[in-house]
């Protein structure tokens, strides 16, 4: 029986697109509240949104519950847990995705990228007790590589189909959707929670308000700038998409965070 076992995690990518003004932090190079990181000559025309009436009713379901649900719930958590807790909370769950990051790349083609984030995920486990820390970038220099399954339907040339908003996830296409489905499938295969719902649902709940936790403020000052909110997080979805995705900007290939699923007989 195919059984969903995030429930609450299930939220994770609306928040986690608050990446999109906090990647600097990542990044370094880039500051997406500047209208400058947006002035590269391209153009979305060409975005195929043919359900545009149903993603701004999403588009505002997900806004009203970041602004009326997580945000506050989110802003008292940082008040009572100090933000170096909460870093290295972001780490541990960031090193469980490391395996399907690896496989990821390996379907993709990129060898040297999977021998890298797998050698990361090994020497965060152990000398990084369980991915708390990174020492595999701190100090051996090998930072953070994306990789996703909706980034693997590309390089197999499988186009983004429609553009969605997701209900509780957020931006994606159909491909990246689909692709986020696969990669919450293989991540299930070895959390140990992931066979319970409760268990699961506290896991992954705790884990988004962690996230949010750590970019406060940031979705309102993007809203704030933005003449028509659902088309600049569009725009944003996709431009981010082409920065490349090396960096460990989760933002910089979009995927969201889908639930996990665990096969029970």
């Amino acid at each position: 029986m195919l059984r969903t076992a995030r429930t609450c995690g299930a939220s994770a990518w609306l928040f986690f697109l608050l990446i999109l003004v906090a990647a600097p932090a990542q990044a370094g190079s880039i500051d997406y509240l500047d209208d400058a990181s947006y002035e590269t000559g391209e153009r979305f025309e060409s975005i195929y949104d043919p359900l545009e009436p149903f993603n701004r009713v999403m588009f505002t379901f997900n806004d009203r519950l970041y602004l009326w649900v997580l945000d506050p719930v989110a802003t008292g958590y940082s008040k009572v847990v100090p933000v170096d807790f909460r870093t290295i909370v972001s780490n541990f769950f960031y090193n469980l995705s490391e395996p399907v990051r690896s496989v990821n790349c390996l379907l993709q083609g990129r060898l040297a990228d999977s021998g890298l984030v797998l050698s990361r995920f090994l020497i965060n486990s152990t000398a990084g007790v369980f991915g708390l820390a990174d020492p595999a970038a701190n100090e051996f220099n090998i930072h953070r590589i994306q990789a996703t399954l909706g980034q693997t339907f590309a390089t197999w040339g499988i186009g983004d189909g429609v553009y969605l908003v997701v209900p509780l996830l957020g931006p994606s296409t159909l491909r990246d959707f689909t692709g986020a489905i696969g990669d919450g499938v293989a991540r299930g295969l070895y959390t140990p929670w992931s066979d319970d719902l409760t268990t699961s649902s506290t896991v992954y709940g705790s884990q988004t308000i962690n996230e949010v936790s750590l970019h406060l403020g940031q979705y309102q000052d993007m809203k704030a700038i933005s003449l028509d909110p659902y088309v600049a997080f569009r725009n944003g979805y996709f431009q981010l998409r082409q920065k490349g995705p090396r960096t460990g900007n989760p933002a910089e290939f979009p995927a969201i965070t889908a639930p996990e699923f665990h096969y029970q007989n």
